[in-house]
C-alpha cells in the first residue's frame, strides 16, 4: 500500500514561513502538526512494523539454533526490514499516540504496540541481545533507538504504556550497562554518516538520560563527547555527503555539542569547528537519483536529519547570533527536500523514513 504525502503536507510542515534576512533576531512561525499529518506517518509504520519480509537479519550465529525466521528470534521487533527501524517504528507509533491519543488511528497503533511489546516477546529479545558475539550488536545506532522508545514510554500516564514500560524495562537496563562498558574502551569517535556514527547516537543517548534522570549515564555521555569532540576544528562540510549517508558527521557533532556546552561556550566552539557556518553559509539539499535503491535512498534521510540537525545548531547559538537565520534557512530548505519524499511508494524508504520525519516534526531532539 502506498502513503503518498502530498505536497501541501510538505510545505505547511517546512515551516516555510521561517525569515531568512540576516538580522539578528528573527521571528518565526512555528510549524504546524496536526493530526492528519500524524495518520500519514502512522500508516507507514503501522504497515511495517508487523511486516516479516523482507528482511535483513545481521548477527553472528553459533549453532543451527540461530538460523531461524526474524519473529522467532526478535519476536518484538521484526518488522521494517531491519531490528532498528523496527525499533524505531514503534517509537514512532509511541509518540503519536502520546500525542494523539484519540485520533482515527489510535486503535490500531495501541493494537500494534500491544503485540509486540509483550512481556513473553520482549524476554526472548533479551536473550538474542546477550547472545554469544554479540557485544557489538547494532551498537550505538539501534541502542539509541531503544532507549529512546522507553523515554517515550516512560511516565506516560497511561495503562497501557506503563505495562509496555515495564515489560520493556529489562532490555532496557541490558542496552544501557553494554553502552556503559563500550564507551570508556572507545578511544575514537566513529564518523561515518550510517549506523556506526557515534555523535548522533550519543545526541539520543544523552537526550534519554535526562528524560528519565540518569545522571550517572548522563555525565558518562557528557564526558565522552567533550574528551571526542571538543577540540575539534576545521570540518568542511564540502566534502559531506558520502553516496550513501543518511548522517550527516559533522552536523550531528554540532547538533550533540550544543547538547553539552553553555550557549556562549557552543558559539565560540561551532566557529572553529565549522568555520563554514558564517551569516551567508549555504547549504543545497542531497537529491536521491533512484529511490528504490535502498541505500542510495538514504539521502533522504539525510536530508530529514540535517533539518533537525541544522535547527538544533540554530536553537544553540541562540536568535541574537548573527550566523542564526542562514542555518535557519537551511534547515528550512532540508525541511522541504526531506518531507515530500516520505511517500512510502519504495519500501527501500518507506520501512523508515517515517520516523525521521516524526523525529524532526514533533521537535523532539530539541
Amino acid at each position: 500500500m502506498r502513503f503518498l504525502l502530498v505536497a501541501s503536507v510538505a510545505i505547511v510542515l517546512s515551516g516555510a514561513s521561517c525569515t531568512t534576512t540576516k538580522e539578528p533576531a528573527v521571528q518565526r512561525t512555528a510549524p504546524t502538526f496536526t493530526e492528519a499529518h500524524a495518520d500519514r506517518f502512522a500508516q507507514l509504520a503501522l504497515a511495517c512494523v508487523h511486516q516479516e519480509y523482507p528482511n535483513k537479519i545481521s548477527h553472528v550465529m553459533q549453532s543451527d539454533e540461530d538460523v531461524l525466521p526474524p519473529r522467532k528470534l526478535t519476536p518484538a521487533f521484526y518488522g521494517c526490514f531491519d531490528w532498528h527501524s523496527a525499533v524505531h517504528g514503534h517509537w514512532l507509533l509511541a509518540r503519536l499516540l502520546k500525542r494523539f491519543p484519540k485520533a482515527a488511528f489510535a486503535p490500531k497503533v495501541r493494537a500494534a504496540l500491544g503485540q509486540s511489546l509483550t512481556t513473553a516477546n520482549l524476554e526472548v529479545e533479551l536473550t538474542h541481545f546477550n547472545g554469544k558475539g554479540r557485544a557489538s550488536w547494532e551498537r550505538p545506532y539501534g541502542l539509541a533507538w531503544l532507549l529512546q522508545l522507553d523515554a517515550e514510554l516512560r511516565g506516560w500516564p497511561d495503562a497501557d504504556a506503563e505495562q509496555w514500560s515495564q515489560s520493556l524495562r529489562p532490555l532496557t537496563n541490558a542496552v544501557r550497562d553494554r553502552l556503559v562498558a563500550w564507551f570508556p574502551k572507545l578511544s575514537h569517535p566513529i564518523r561515518t554518516g550510517e549506523h556506526s556514527q557515534t555523535a548522533f547516537a550519543m545526541g539520543l543517548m544523552l537526550d534519554w538520560a535526562r528524560t528519565v534522570g540518569d545522571t550517572q549515564f548522563e555525565q558518562l555521555m557528557l564526558e565522552r563527547s567533550k574528551a571526542f569532540y571538543l577540540h575539534d576544528r576545521n570540518w568542511n562540510l564540502a566534502f559531506e555527503p558520502g553516496g550513501q549517508d543518511f548522517l550527516s558527521p559533522g552536523l550531528a557533532e554540532a547538533d550533540l555539542m550544543r547538547r553539552v556546552l553553555s550557549p556562549e561556550d557552543f558559539g565560540d566552539w561551532l566557529g572553529g569547528f565549522l568555520p563554514g557556518i558564517t551569516d551567508t553559509f549555504t547549504f543545497a539539499p542531497a537529491v536521491v537519483t533512484d529511490k528504490s535503491d535502498g541505500k542510495l535512498a538514504h539521502l533522504d534521510g539525510l536530508n530529514l536529519a540535517r533539518a533537525w540537525m541544522l535547527d538544533g545548531i540554530a536553537r544553540g547559538l541562540g536568535e541574537h547570533d548573527a550566523r542564526t537565520p542562514a542555518v535557519r534557512a537551511a534547515a528550512a530548505a532540508h525541511r522541504t527536500a526531506g518531507l515530500a519524499a516520505v511517500t512510502g511508494e519504495h519500501y527501500e524508504g518507506g520501512h523508515w523514513l517515517g520516523s525521521f520525519a516524526v523525529y524532526l516534526v514533533t521537535q523532539r531532539g530539541v
